[in-house]
């Protein structure tokens, strides 16, 4: 199996929560499954995320895409994005 580890900072996690929500079509269109969404206890905007994929050249193109970026802008997020693919 295969999966999704992604972390980043957002500047409001309400904010930011009902961007990613509203791209769950989206999201399971890529073959991306969400899995569990965490935050940091010591920091509540530290969010990491991990997803189920079921085809990595699919899901990696999503999350490449330009449109990522974009919501991600739109969503809040602060500074870089750390993304890796891993398997069990």
């Amino acid at each position: 199996m295969t999966y999704l580890f992604c972390r980043h900072k957002v500047a409001e996690y309400s904010k930011w929560r009902r961007v990613f929500d509203s791209h769950a079509a989206a999201q399971r269109e890529a073959g991306l499954h969400v899995l569990h969404v965490l935050r940091s206890a010591d920091d509540p905007e530290d969010v990491i995320m991990l997803f189920r994929v079921d085809d990595v050249p699919k899901a990696r193109a999503f999350t490449e895409a330009p449109s990522a970026s974009e919501a991600g802008e739109e969503s809040g997020v602060i500074g870089p994005v750390e993304m890796f693919f891993l398997s069990d």
